[in-house]
This record gives structure tokens, C-alpha cells and sequence, in this order.
């Protein structure tokens, strides 16, 4: 939550921290999908076939929560090709009055009722608007301490991406971020789709090829071409700007994965609608799960007072030293309530509305 992180900011850091519309087809099968025929897109948003995969990942960059591999389904669905953008999230906004996360004054008592017993209150000076901004450091620093890189800036928001004084001139075509999942879920209803499925997102990343540990495949992020916005160089302090993007990218910028999804690795984090349970692998692994929804409640060893979210794909400041968040299988969690500089989301609806 919000104020879990003003308060580990200064001491343990974050805590967690496309068209053409062809005829509608959907193929079913047990490990891959055929994509050799053009992706069915419609109003943005691209048809995901039914299928099933094994989800998670035991390779050597995987974490301990991506384990085990486990045989999953999934119906077909619509995907939004591009993250959601500052435009779209504008027009929301302009016809709503909607106000987000990181533009209230954070309630204290609302806020301690998840915080461990006895956790102090804040200094006033922190309770008020504001969100994580990240700034680079002059050098190397112990990559535990999230706070290195990360400022608590007041008045930072998705209108003010980098703090006061920042705008969006010029950016209406990148993702909106300081997005809280309560955000998501507001803009959500007002179109009409839903957030996806942990399962669901995992899937679409794939593309449909079977053990693929990138949405393009199994090529590293730093060979070839670059093929999405991540942190290139030495986090979190000298960044080559291989892939031309120091911070947020315009949509699209990248080549699509081969279901046609635009920036499923890198540029920022995207929510999910699942809790994060970092044990869900355990108990889903014995039996086929088909269409899983997530966790009842979440869990978390590490910071067992939060409820948490699941987030999926990294973000440009994902780098194999750090996160490597690009792969297809990486998890990332935080509150609901959380929105940073490096966190928007897309958005999904059943393939029969």
C-alpha cells in the first residue's frame, strides 16, 4: 500500500517493487498455436485463441514464485494490442471527473489497518498527494535498497509523470502510469472490458509457442535488434540507451509478439486482476486448471500484512542484473492502492461479448 511505501522508502525500500479485421478464427491445441495467419483485430484489441501451455518457469533466471510448472487453459478472449494510453486515460478522465490514487491525500487510518501492529505514523509532510518517481543514481548502489532509485515526489501523478513542473506535451501516445489498480479497475468499468487473468496474460505473452521465455522468443533482450524498452547498460545509474528510451516509450514501438500484442515485455508493469499469492503455483500444479482466477486471498512470506495484486511484463527499467520482468513468466506484485512511474496496465473482454 501507499503508505507502506512512504514508510520503507527511507529504510528497506519498495517491498516488491494493434488493424485489419480478418475472419474470426480460434485454435485450439495442447502446447502451441499455429500464427501463421494474421491476428483478428477489432476496435484495438486483438483475438487471443483458446489454448493451453504450461505456465511459470524453473529456468535460471526464474524466481522461487514462478514455480512449478503447471498445465493450464484458457478460453479465448479479446486483448487491447497497445498499453492503455495518457490520450485514452485522458478521456476517461474528461468524462468521468474520475480522480486517481496518486492524486488523493492518502487517509492514515484507512491505510494502518494493513500495516503491522504499532507501525508509526508518518510525518503529515509525507501524507499527502503524491507518488514514486525514479531517479537515477551517480553510481553503483546495493540493489536491495529500492529507495536508491525511487523518490517520494508530491503532486507526482499521471498527469505529472516525473513530479510538479512535468507534463504530458508530447506523450499522449505513451502509456499512462502512476495507475493504482483501483485505477485500472475504474477505467475498466467505464469501457466496458476487464483486467486479465494472471493465466490469461501469461498466455497472451507467449504468443502461443510452446517454452517461449520472451514474448519474441528465446533470443537474449540484448542481441539482435532491440525489441522492447528496458533498462540497457549498468542499473540503476548509466543506461546506453540502446533501445532510444530512457524512460516511457510510445506504444508500439517495438515489433508484436505472433498473437499481434504490442509491448507485452518492457515500458511499464501492467496489473492483472488476480491477488498474488506466492504458493498459488503449489496447489494449482497437481490437477489442470482451466480458466484460474487467482487466488481466494492473498499471501505473501515476505510482507505477510500486505494484499497484494499481480502485476506482469516488466518495465524500462527491467535489466537481467536487477528483474529481468521481460520474460513471459516473471511475477511482480504490489497493494492496490500503488501507483510509480513504471506501472499502467491493458485491458481484455470474453471473446463471445
Amino acid at each position: 500500500m501507499r503508505i507502506y511505501l512512504i514508510n520503507t522508502f527511507k529504510s528497506k525500500g519498495l517491498g516488491f517493487f494493434i488493424g485489419i479485421l480478418v475472419p474470426f478464427f480460434i485454435i485450439k491445441c495442447r502446447d502451441e498455436v499455429k500464427t501463421n495467419s494474421p491476428p483478428a483485430v477489432k476496435d484495438g484489441m486483438v483475438l487471443i485463441p483458446a489454448g493451453e501451455f504450461q505456465m511459470g518457469s524453473e529456468g535460471d533466471q526464474a524466481r522461487d514464485d514462478e514455480s512449478p510448472n503447471h498445465h493450464v487453459g484458457v478460453d479465448a478472449f479479446w486483448m487491447d494490442q497497445t498499453e492503455v494510453t495518457n490520450a485514452e486515460f485522458k478521456a476517461f478522465v474528461d468524462a468521468t471527473g474520475y480522480i486517481t490514487t496518486a492524486e488523493k491525500k492518502p487517509n492514515w487510518e484507512e491505510l494502518k489497518k494493513e500495516l503491522p501492529p504499532d507501525t508509526p505514523k508518518p510525518n503529515d509532510s509525507l501524507l499527502q498527494a503524491a507518488s514514486l518517481v525514479f531517479e537515477s543514481t551517480d553510481g553503483p548502489v546495493n540493489l536491495n535498497d529500492f529507495g536508491a532509485w525511487w523518490q517520494w515526489k508530491p503532486k507526482a501523478s499521471w498527469r505529472h509523470p516525473r513530479g510538479e513542473g512535468s507534463s504530458l506535451e508530447g506523450k499522449m501516445n505513451h502509456p499512462v502510469v502512476h495507475i493504482s489498480w483501483y485505477d485500472a479497475q475504474a477505467y475498466a468499468a467505464w469501457v466496458g472490458k476487464r483486467l486479465p487473468t494472471e493465466a490469461e496474460w501469461e498466455w497472451a505473452a507467449s504468443g502461443g509457442k510452446k517454452k517461449a521465455k520472451y514474448p519474441w522468443g528465446n533470443e537474449s533482450v540484448t542481441e539482435g535488434a532491440p525489441k522492447a524498452n528496458s533498462w540497457e547498460g549498468s542499473f540503476p545509474y548509466q543506461n546506453t540507451l540502446r533501445d532510444q528510451f530512457f524512460y516511457t516509450a510510445p506504444v508500439a514501438s517495438f515489433e508484436p509478439n505472433p498473437f499481434g500484442l504490442f509491448d507485452m515485455a518492457g515500458n511499464v508493469w501492467e496489473w492483472c486482476s488476480d491477488w498474488y499469492d506466492y504458493t498459488y503455483y503449489e496447489y494449482l500444479e497437481p490437477k489442470k486448471a482451466i480458466n484460474p482466477q487467482g487466488p481466494e486471498v492473498p499471501y505473501d512470506p515476505y510482507q505477510p500484512y500486505l494484499k497484494q495484486k499481480v502485476m506482469r511484463g516488466g518495465s524500462f527499467l527491467c535489466n537481467d542484473t536487477y528483474c529481468s520482468g521481460y520474460r513471459v513468466a516473471s511475477r511482480m506484485k504490489s497493494t492496490p492502492d500503488t501507483g510509480l512511474q513504471h506501472t499502467g496496465f491493458r485491458l481484455v473482454k470474453s471473446a463471445d461479448l
